[in-house]
């Protein structure tokens, strides 16, 4: 399901080029906050408690929240899901708050997700900690049976670009692509947040009840940071590629739990950080 918000918002803008000056209209990318709820315990002892806002462009919101429950542990299948639904009211902003609905006998330690929140890269908190952090949420070393032909790897961020219709329109959103080992696109995702791209794939590839993910290749658009690895890792995905760098600790984290990450990837080629043993 999908909300009702547009991606795109149209505004007028000021074009300064080659000395002259021209009122236009220009395509804008929406950003706004989407508040995640969870609900758990029995159906008399029912406790719903909000755990995290991100900003992000909306659409895809239920495909967000799953792969966000995802990353951070607090779901490892579809199953233990009951329902994503919105929270429409007086109190909320209508389609901004989505509530997750864990099935009766789920789980969830909120005391847990609220310590490991600084596996975000935006935490200074020490390496070592944040890699420990990952093996406590249920992530475990990949196996490395995949095999990939090094030439496609250069060639998808290209097909990345091509699926991403509302950057066309308006240059300011990530993207985030799961492929198969042949390069064929299985799923892409727009957001103005990198993670929230992530979060989106990930997310379809839960409800489609198709994880682990480790037949598939992650493709981002910018950057690879720990938190990207740690998204990545938790769904089983063995090998990431992003157009630009990878962190220190994105590495550090790749190599930890044996995936293949991949970095600068362009028409011309790319750097392996670590799992060269996967590529062909």
């Amino acid at each position: 399901m999908i909300g009702k918000a547009s991606p795109t918002r149209m505004v007028r803008v000021t074009r300064h080029r080659d000395g002259l000056i021209r009122r236009e209209k220009d395509s804008l990318s929406v950003e706004e906050p989407l508040e995640i709820r969870v609900a758990w315990g029995d159906l008399e002892t029912r406790t719903v408690e909000a755990i995290a806002v991100t900003m992000r462009t909306p659409g895809e919101d239920f495909e967000l929240v799953a792969g966000f429950l995802l990353g951070e542990g607090v779901i490892n299948s579809v199953d233990e899901l009951e329902e994503l639904t919105y929270c429409r009211g007086q109190e909320t902003q209508e389609y901004n708050v989505v509530e997750a609905r864990l099935r009766p006998g789920v789980r969830f330690d909120l005391e847990r997700l609220r310590r490991n929140v600084f596996t975000s890269s935006s935490c200074g908190v020490c390496g070592k900690a944040s890699l420990e952090a990952v093996a406590f949420s249920g992530c475990t070393n990949l196996e490395d049976e995949l095999r990939v032909e090094g030439t496609l790897l250069p060639g998808l961020p290209d097909t990345l670009l091509e699926g991403q219709g509302v950057f066309a329109q308006t240059g300011g959103l990530h993207a985030a692509g799961l492929f198969g080992a042949d390069g064929e696109l299985y799923a892409l995702r727009e957001d103005v947040g990198r993670h929230n791209a992530v979060d989106k794939v990930l997310g379809r590839t839960l409800l489609d009840r198709k994880l682990p993910a480790d037949d598939r290749i992650l493709v981002v658009s910018g950057r690879a940071s720990f938190e990207i690895v740690q998204k990545a890792l938790m769904a089983r995905v063995p090998v990431l590629v992003a157009v630009g760098a990878p962190s220190s600790l994105a590495v550090d984290l790749s190599e930890e739990f044996g995936q293949t990450l991949v970095g600068f990837a362009r028409g011309d080629g790319f750097n392996v950080y670590c799992g060269n043993v996967r590529l062909i």
